[in-house]
């Protein structure tokens, strides 16, 4: 999948512009966690093999193409696979990877002289195995974490001795929705209400909204507020009735949670939080 997604982009650009050089001008490749990592080593060898471009030219598209995103510290999302296998499975990707390796390794030499477990610890294969996380902070030109906290442990834990060595490629960028479509779109009984009350000008400027506040008190606002809040929850409770076969009081307190179930996300903690309120009741 991500060879073919890379080779279509590439056949694209290189159709209409002639050249690869210009890419980092018009793409870049997201890698959300490590699962897509292996972008970096393919792109490479499609521009080195496919298309004749020298190293230094195509490490450079590269490292000006693709961004990677961490969303969590967990072992999961830090993927580490054996060296063995990527040699067998892709072995002119594995040729790549031992190179970069090896040159990202040289350069580490120069800013950490004779710290060998440092160098170890950053080095993208080694002992057997080969870690996509290493890998992809050293294939991007952006790095980032999806809080301000969690941004902040990256660069002072998790990732720390890549940041004292290129502290500018690590930024925040903090997870969100597009209000537009989980508001404007996802809740249009809602959206009228609040256009009918201040405006469309929210649909361009979040920053509008803030004038909701003088309804606080306008209990016509508030009926009608209540009654869109009702109705999107006889939706839901129809649509769990249709496909799950549950039927729920649409006048409780929902409380949901659209998330794979893990540990770490929490849902065990939601519901102890939930009888919680429910015996204080």
């Amino acid at each position: 999948m991500i060879s073919a997604s890379v080779q279509s982009i590439l056949k694209k650009h290189y159709t209409k512009y002639g050249t690869l050089m210009s890419l980092p001008d018009h793409y870049v490749f997201q890698i959300n966690d490590t699962h897509p990592a292996m972008v970096i080593p393919e792109m490479m060898r499609l521009m080195l093999d496919e298309y004749g471009m020298t190293w230094d030219d195509a490490w450079n598209v590269t490292t000006h193409t693709v961004a990677y995103t961490n969303h969590t510290v967990m072992v999961e999302a830090l993927e580490r696979w054996p060296e063995d296998l990527i040699k067998k499975i892709v072995p002119r990707v594995y040729q790549i990877i031992c190179e970069i390796n090896r040159r990202f390794c040289e350069h580490l030499w120069t800013i950490f002289p004779n710290d060998w477990d440092r160098i170890n610890k950053m080095s993208i294969v080694q002992n057997g195995e080969v870690r996509m996380a290493n890998l992809a902070i050293v294939g991007s030109f952006s790095v980032n974490g999806v809080s301000e906290l969690h941004s902040q442990i990256l660069k002072d834990d998790c990732f720390h001795d890549f940041y004292i060595d290129t502290p500018d490629k690590f930024r925040n960028v903090t997870n969100g929705i597009t209000y537009r479509r989980w508001l404007g779109q996802s809740n249009p009984g809602l959206a009228d209400l609040i256009t009918e009350s201040i405006g469309s000008g929210w649909l361009k400027d979040p920053e509008e909204l803030s004038k909701l506040m003088n309804f606080t008190g306008d209990s016509a606002f508030l009926e009608q507020f209540e009654r869109i809040k009702h109705e999107n929850k006889v939706r839901l409770a129809n649509y769990l009735k249709q496909e799950v076969g549950v039927s729920i009081d649409t006048h409780s307190l929902f409380d949901v949670q659209a998330k794979r179930l893990h540990e770490y996300k929490r849902q065990l903690m939601n519901v102890i939080h939930i009888l919680r309120y429910y015996f204080e009741l």
